[in-house]
């Protein structure tokens, strides 16, 4: 089984004020690891999810797409507390405001996550809000190490957020153990921007020399650790790149005929990454670092397809196994 760690949520997004000023919020599930569980069991993977889901009405509303995908909620009984929710408000301006009001996503016990984790699963994949705080991130590192001791393999998607942490030096800390722990890391350039120059940092604030620097600079870093043997850097439009000690490789995008937006692109490209590298046997320490520029292209060119398809549409909707298939064959 493939497992997936770390939180759902819902986005509640401010519509466009009308005439009459009452303000309407759009629900839409959400959170980094929602989306790629859904989209790894999309893909045909035995998932599970490892997430407190509320009693509450949004934590039922939570359940659907899990279950319409055929993703396995690992933590079988639904906690009290409200379902985390990521709130999206509008100022005078019409610039967006974020604020996040988490509840049921760290409402867990060390004992109890372990406890509900299979006895050999294949991947265990971590990543979204996981580190932002202290008491959840020695947890999850708990959890990620117990998951890799029954031979998993782990791989991460840090989601960087400077927004969400008032102590990013104390954050990057953090993030140092699960660094050194994993097999296999995704990361975007704004990731690697805010992790080198200490806040939220965006491509075109950087020169094209200085982008360069950082990207080689962590890659050389992530590769030098104990277990990390694959590196993968996400450029949005300008494509993706792959590194490990045997070679590296660049991918473009692929872009559907119909764009809707680039919601959980991301974490489509991460589960598309994940599924085709286990599919070729190369899921494992060892065959991941031997990976050469020919079978990195590939990989990067499936998870581009993946994450493109989901950009298809409004907000994530992962794509199927058969319409992947159906792009990769240039029907």
């Amino acid at each position: 089984m493939f497992v997936v760690g770390g939180e759902s949520l819902i986005d509640l997004v401010q519509e466009r004020p009308g005439p009459d000023g009452i303000v309407r919020m759009t629900a839409h599930a959400g959170g980094s690891p929602f989306n790629c569980a859904i989209a790894l069991a999309k893909l045909g993977n035995d998932t599970g999810f490892l997430c407190p889901i509320s009693k509450d009405g949004f934590g039922t509303y939570l359940l659907g797409p899990l279950e319409a995908a055929g993703v396995k909620p690992l933590l079988k009984d639904r906690v009290f507390e409200p379902t985390t929710l990521a709130v999206v408000t509008l100022n005078a301006r019409m610039e967006a405001q974020y604020e996040f009001y988490r509840q049921a996503d760290h409402a867990f016990t060390v004992d109890g996550l372990k406890a509900a984790l299979p006895p050999t699963p294949e991947v265990f994949q971590i990543g979204g809000f996981c580190a932002i705080e202290p008491k959840d991130a020695a947890a999850w590192l708990e959890v990620a190490a117990e998951a890799k001791r029954r031979g998993a393999t782990i791989t991460m998607d840090p989601n960087v957020r400077p927004s969400l942490v008032s102590d990013f030096s104390a954050y990057k800390a953090r993030l140092e153990p699960f660094f050194d722990l994993v097999n296999v890391v995704k990361v975007s350039i704004e990731d690697l921007l805010a992790l080198a120059r200490g806040k939220a940092t965006k491509p075109d604030d950087v020169t094209a020399s200085e982008r360069e620097d950082i990207v080689a600079r962590y890659a050389e870093d992530f590769l030098s650790r104990p277990s990390c043997e694959l590196v993968i850097v996400t450029f949005g439009e300008e494509g993706s790149r792959a590194f490990t000690r045997s070679g590296t490789a660049t991918a473009t995008i692929y872009a559907p005929p119909v764009f809707g937006d680039t919601v959980g692109a991301g974490d489509s490209l991460m589960a598309g990454i994940i599924t085709q590298l286990s599919e070729t046997g190369d899921l494992a320490p060892g065959r991941l670092a031997a990976l050469g520029p020919e079978r990195l292209a590939a990989m990067l060119r499936f998870g581009a397809v993946v994450a493109g398809l989901n950009c298809a549409h409004k907000g994530c909707n992962p794509p199927t196994r058969p319409e992947v298939d159906a792009v990769l064959a240039g029907r």
